[in-house]
């Protein structure tokens, strides 16, 4: 058996190589918040963000191929038979990872909505004038970006990602980013949630054909709103770390974050968030 140290190690996922074809990936409760990871762990995130993934993954197998091979840690090599990986583990197949990250943006909020407050284009769209915080968008709309090792990523437009992986998979994507988002947005707002944003990876197997990746429609990597609570002009209540970043802002120390002064009160509430997420959407709770 393969020495069972990580391969890599995240800000919140391990991955180690187990075969030829294959990868396990570990998501840990680890947090991190501006480019730092955070000294405490939230309970359970680690698990509320795998089986979020493993339930949209395989909502979404009819629109793309996705990386699970097995989610059940019995099937995986002994190392993994234990409870500290049960819930939080998936073995994948291995891909050759695309260099992007691909964003679908059915509201205007974050980046975009900041470049668009300073009269920007971002990743190439021009919205005309008239928007506000938080609103929703005429038609969703792709915004790509070259993933780093290190730091923030960085925002290109449509043509960047076609002249590094040709028309036609570029053309692909786009279709599969949005049929996602649409189908998956559908299933949250039947359960009171807006998913505001989402973001994907993608890889190519074998075959070369295109495989989804990494995870999908989480709390880490989609804005999640309450719907009940959404208003146009105004930040609405996230179901992610959102919470602890603003604690973080607003009580720096001669500017510098307080990264190990969080109270336990947001602690507790961030863990929450996490929970409440996964049960709307679910019907799972931990």
């Amino acid at each position: 058996m393969r020495n069972m140290e990580p391969i890599y190690s995240g800000k919140v996922r391990e991955i180690y190589d187990v075969s030829d074809k294959q990868l396990v990936i570990v998501t840990t409760d680890r947090v991190s918040a501006f480019d730092s990871i955070l000294p405490f762990p939230i309970k359970n995130k680690g698990i509320v963000l795998n089986k979020l993934s493993n339930f949209w993954f395989e909502k979404t197998k009819n629109i793309v191929p996705n990386h699970i091979i097995d989610d059940n840690v019995e099937n995986m090599p002994s190392y993994f038979r234990n409870e500290y990986f049960r819930d939080r583990t998936v073995m994948v197949e291995k891909l050759k990872m695309l260099p992007f990250e691909f964003v679908v943006r059915g509201y205007i909020f974050g980046s975009m909505w900041k470049a668009y407050e300073r009269k920007e284009s971002f990743c190439g769209i021009k919205l005309p004038g008239g928007y506000k915080q938080a609103q929703r968008l005429r038609q969703p709309v792709f915004t790509p970006s070259i993933k780093r090792d290190s730091g923030h990523d960085e925002y290109v437009d449509i043509k960047s990602v076609e002249a590094e992986l040709g028309e036609a998979l570029t053309n692909r994507i786009v279709e599969v980013c949005f049929k996602l988002y649409e189908k998956c947005s559908r299933h949250a707002l039947s359960r009171g949630l807006i998913i505001a944003d989402a973001k994907f990876e993608f890889g190519e197997n074998k075959q070369g054909a295109l495989v989804l990746a990494d995870e999908i429609f989480t709390p880490d990597s989609s804005r999640f709103w309450d719907a009940a609570d959404y208003k146009v002009g105004v930040s609405p209540k996230s179901f992610d770390k959102q919470l602890l970043r603003d604690w973080l802002q607003n009580n720096k120390v001669n500017g510098e974050f307080g990264f190990d002064k969080v109270p336990e009160e947001i602690l507790l509430q961030t863990q929450s968030l996490y929970g409440e997420c996964l049960s709307r959407l679910t019907d799972e709770s931990l």
